[in-house]
């Protein structure tokens, strides 16, 4: 890039140094980022809520209903099933008709899905409702990951990738203190559970930001009447250039769903989310079968790992994009997980509360993992292919997250214990840091 036309005020036409033009399109960026990515985050931040609260309201919920390990760890996972049918037309739901409206309707869908979970009495409706839940959020994280690709060039991508994903980590932070309190303070009002005040206060919020939804997002710069008329030329122009740096990319649906690179994609997204869903599902239980009983003192103990994860993410997104490097920057966090895991289930075994650490340090490695994951499929394909084949690594990929729950539910019913389902985890996790770090730099460097 050396020079672009550009319009003064005064309507004449001149033309900007490169460096004058870098300066400016860092604004535009920047301008795009706190218009985009706050709200986004919020949204992102809600979903996680509303998806894993299951794990601490557990606590009271299994007790209350009668539910045993394997009806939690089946429930907790079918939400994946959910997701799993309805991920890949909800993307290109995305792509015909906009990110306003389809992330509204997602929102929406998953607010009033997790409020009705405060209805729940038998193990069918706590499947139900599950399943309902994972259906109505299909497609928001994909939908997110190629509606952010409109709007910033692949240099800068990990780096925005990372902030939004911090909302998962930022989730489990705030998650577990707020779970732990209301069920504490709000057992019995009104006749409810601790853990159905969970669900309606945490629901409600996921309906309002739906409705926003609609008049905080624009569907593509062209469409920003928050940008200038020279800003949006800027802007499109420099995401043109991009486009023809990372050269020919999949289009073709078809073609890209044949590429074996997609299919490595999937298994390497489904032993990361097997390490997550894992933990996430199963950490305040860990924390608690380790000797703590207060559930405000077991969601402080997890909310550290989140902590944790927030600050790996941030990081590891931006010195990927400083370094121009996507496959170590992945494969290392999921190596850090594998090994995190496997630790944690030898600490729980033996009853030490050194476990704590061990969780510290592998859920954190998982979660920096995944921002920078998206990285790898997004140099491949493009355009509707992009929608179909990142649509189909997560729904796929987030098979994980039923496999996970419902195995760590089964081996606890029949050992007293999670030791062997984290030691499988782990050993997923290991195989998939090693996929990861050996791909070919052409389309993970």
């Amino acid at each position: 890039m050396s020079s672009v036309d550009t319009i003064d005020t005064a309507g004449r036409v001149g033309v900007l140094s490169a460096a004058d033009e870098r300066s400016k399109l860092d604004a535009i960026y920047r301008k795009v980022t706190f218009r985009l990515i706050p709200f986004l985050f919020i949204v992102w931040l809600m979903a996680w809520l509303d998806r894993v609260n299951v794990g601490f309201t557990k606590l009271q919920m299994n007790a209350s209903l009668g539910f045993s390990e394997t009806v939690y760890g089946l429930g907790a996972g079918l939400f994946f099933i959910g997701y799993f049918f309805f991920e890949v037309p909800s993307n290109l739901a995305l792509q015909r008709y906009g990110a306003r409206k389809t992330i509204s309707r997602i929102a929406i869908g998953w607010g009033l899905a997790c409020i009705a979970m405060m209805f729940v009495t038998t193990p069918t409706g706590f499947y139900v409702v599950r399943f309902i839940l994972g259906a109505c959020e299909a497609g928001f994280w994909p939908g997110v990951i190629l509606y952010l690709t409109y709007w910033f060039p692949t240099t800068r991508c990990s780096k925005v990738f990372a902030l939004l994903g911090c909302a998962t980590s930022t989730s489990g932070v705030v998650s577990g203190p707020i779970a732990g309190v209301i069920m504490e303070n709000m057992n019995g009002l009104n006749a409810w559970a601790g853990w159905q005040w969970v669900f309606l206060i945490e629901g409600i919020p996921s309906v309002l930001l739906g409705i926003a939804a609609i008049w905080v997002l624009s569907d593509k710069p062209h469409e920003a009447r928050w940008l200038t008329e020279e800003e949006r030329r800027l802007l499109t122009q420099d995401l043109e250039r991009d486009r023809a740096m990372v050269g020919a990319r999949e289009h073709s649906i078809g073609r890209a769903l044949k590429d074996r690179r997609i299919w490595t994609f999937i298994f390497i997204y489904f032993c990361i989310i097997m390490g997550q869903s894992a933990l996430i599902f199963w950490a305040p239980t860990i924390v608690r079968d380790l000797g703590f009983t207060n559930t405000a003192t077991i969601g402080a103990i997890v909310s550290v790992a989140f902590f944790i994860g927030v600050v790996a993410t941030v990081l590891n997104g931006i010195h990927s994009d400083r370094m121009k490097e996507v496959r170590f920057h992945c494969g290392l966090g999921i190596l850090t997980g594998g090994i995190g895991c496997a630790v944690l289930g030898l600490l729980v075994l033996q009853g030490s509360q050194w476990a704590i650490l061990a969780l510290w340090i592998a859920l954190p490695g998982i979660l920096c993992s995944i921002p920078v994951f998206w990285q790898l499929p997004n140099k491949i394909v493009v355009g509707t292919a992009a929608a179909a084949g990142i649509a189909l690594i997560n729904s796929i990929g987030n098979l994980g997250g039923f496999g996970a729950p419902f195995l760590m539910g089964v081996v606890k019913d029949a050992t007293g214990h999670v030791t062997i389902a984290l030691w499988l985890v782990a050993a997923l996790l290991v195989i998939g840091a090693v996929i990861t770090m050996r791909q070919p730099k052409d389309t993970a460097a």
